[in-house]
């Protein structure tokens, strides 16, 4: 049955009727005069390789299975009504053309390009907009955490005519906030159909984009392959000329990232990361390296970093009690791990998450190592007797033993380092390696006690209400992992999401982070301020190399909430050259340090 929403916008979409009357004496915004940051040498064409570590669970982007690592792939080829210039930090057109404030801090209004088109060719209006809001908010989709900010973030959306809406947030925010909060992207509302099926209907459908690719060929469990629409309609855009060049993007799945890396080294894979200091010290001294076939940057970022860490779930027995969260951490040796596998080259991470301004508490330290302090938490909690392997137990007989998930092999001898550490203080580490969307899952269902992961960083203030609300305790498919679910922390996050002044905002963050630091369910792990890549000569690089909030070099998308992807290109002749392996180049090691932080 269709609801109201849609009935109403259907009968005005037929008979030209607006709902609504623009305020008078907007003023309208745009912005056409930031630099432009991609390369008028870039040229179209060509394949870019590379490679998932596990086959997705669904293309859907919201719903059960959806937080994936590929969701990235499909998120981030949809356009929203503004991008953030990656380093002005200003908003610039994308679907909409212009845009502007309403007087009361809580709207902004919008004009979208006549010329948007959905992938399959439908023109993009105001009610495709309307359409997202129903969506997002239909239980259909199976999304708490979408149902409840499309209701309280978002509380309503105007259509005025095809092209022209406003966005109501639900509390007076600042300009900058505002932007931080409605710049939506819409859902193709002659696509989707909200059924009771929703969920599994369009588990594997490939839904339309405004982005510049298309998913093309699927081979279920090995490979995706998206394409370059040629007649893209964002092609001529002032900050999207020159990007998203290559005609195709086919993504192979290696599980295992060493086989991954043999495939680089054969030049079936185009770019490597290299993070990982062991790959970045260790396995850079081939062949390929040495006759300048690849080439290596370090190039440091400016971008806010995802909380990296232990995630404590406390509906778990054992970690219910403060005192073992809090003895735990301080069994944990991270600085160890930092100084011997990781060779000095991560940073410790002592919040939830960086790179926030005034929103961070500075002042908070993680706990530190210390095998005493860590007894004596344990005894107090009752672990206070000496087991098999010097592992504490109670007096019941149980075992002081934490069980951890995670998804990444890489990480087993950083983490055997902590089990090694943490057996001094008399703490058992059992570690679970589990394949990367299957381990997801099981967080997500809260089926670990501890899961070790990082989140990558986003918007442009922290989030809180997902993580920590009680809301989202004890129920699947949200991110609240702790499973917290506190009285103090609910009416902070609830300030948080109303409060309006930034300073005041920023400090209502601190106060969530010294509680979150009390209640010791995030153990922090480390960040890393940087990327470094390794690709192959043909693949191309802008003068600037990235932009100030470029998380990686070589991401073929547009990147979100800043424009920063899509700006590498394919040099087929150059490629040739290299595949003919008749010539050697001079080895190009950089390390661009112009986005550094000297604060890190």
């Amino acid at each position: 049955m269709k609801t109201w929403i849609t009935i109403l916008s259907t009968w005005m979409l037929i008979f030209g009727v607006s709902a609504a009357e623009l305020p008078d004496k907007l003023e309208w915004l745009t912005n056409n005069e930031d630099p432009i940051f991609a390369s008028a040498e870039a040229r179209r064409g060509g394949v870019f390789n590379s490679s998932l570590q596990s086959f997705p669970l669904t293309f859907r982007t919201v719903g059960p299975d959806s937080n994936t690592a590929f969701r990235s792939f499909i998120l981030e080829n949809q356009l929203g009504l503004y991008a953030l210039h990656p380093q002005t930090e200003r908003p610039i057109p994308a679907l909409a053309t212009h845009w502007a404030f309403g007087d009361d801090n809580r709207t902004m209004y919008f004009k979208l390009n006549p010329a948007a088109r959905w992938s399959d060719g439908e023109p993009v209006t105001a009610d495709d907009f309307l359409f997202a809001l129903e969506m997002m908010r239909s239980e259909v989709i199976r999304a708490p955490w979408y149902n409840n900010y499309y209701t309280e973030e978002i509380v309503d959306i105007t259509r005025y005519d095809n092209h022209t809406l406003s966005v109501t947030a639900g509390s007076p925010k600042s300009r900058r906030e505002l932007l931080n909060t409605v710049g939506l992207t819409p859902q193709p509302r002659h696509f989707y159909q909200l059924t009771d099926d929703w969920v599994r209907r369009y588990n594997w459908a490939k839904a339309p984009v405004t982005g510049a690719y298309v998913i093309d060929d699927v081979k279920r469990g090995r490979s995706i392959t998206f394409k370059r629409l040629d007649d893209w309609w964002g092609n001529e855009l002032t900050y999207y000329k020159h990007r998203f060049n290559v005609d195709r993007i086919r993504l192979n799945v290696v599980r295992d990232m060493n086989i991954a890396y043999r495939h680089f080294l054969r030049g079936d894979i185009d770019t490597f990361g290299l993070i990982l200091p062991e790959w970045w010290h260790d396995k850079t001294d081939t062949p390929e390296y040495r006759k300048g076939l690849i080439n290596r940057i370090w190039f440091y970022n400016d971008i806010p970093h995802g909380a990296q860490g232990f995630h404590l779930n406390t509906a778990h027995p054992r970690l219910a009690d403060v005192r073992v969260r809090r003895g735990i951490a301080h069994a944990i040796n991270m600085q160890r791990m930092l100084d011997t596998i990781l060779r000095g080259d991560y940073e410790r991470m002592n919040t939830f998450g960086t790179g926030y301004g005034d929103f961070i508490d500075t002042d908070i330290r993680a706990r530190e190592y210390d095998i005493e302090r860590a007894r004596a938490l344990f005894a107090e909690a009752g672990y206070d007797r000496q087991g098999p392997g010097g592992i504490l137990r109670n007096v019941a007989g149980d075992m002081l033993s934490l069980a951890v998930t995670y998804t990444t092999p890489e990480h087993t001898a950083r983490l055997a380092i902590l089990r090694e550490e943490a057996r001094k203080a008399g703490l058992d580490l059992q570690l679970n390696l589990v394949d990367g969307a299957s381990g997801f899952k099981v967080m997500l269902e809260k089926k670990h006690e501890a899961a070790w992961l990082g989140w990558g960083g986003s918007g442009l203030y922290p989030q809180y209400w997902e993580f920590f609300h009680s809301v989202n305790a004890g129920q699947p498919q949200t991110n609240n992992l702790f499973n917290i679910s506190d009285a103090e922390l609910d009416t902070l996050i609830e300030q948080y999401r109303v409060t309006m002044d930034l300073d005041a905002k920023a400090g209502i963050s601190r106060q969530i982070q010294q509680r979150v630091h009390e209640l010791a369910i995030f153990i922090p792990g480390y960040q890393v301020p940087y990327t470094r890549e390794a690709y192959w000569r043909y693949v191309r690089l802008p003068e600037n190399k990235g932009t100030r909030h470029s998380p990686s070099l070589f991401w073929p998308m547009e990147g979100a909430p800043h424009s920063t992807g899509g700006l590498f290109w394919i040099d087929d002749v150059l490629k040739a050259e290299v595949e003919a392996g008749k010539r050697s180049f001079e080895p190009v090691l950089e390390i661009d340090e112009t986005w550094r932080q000297k604060e890190h």
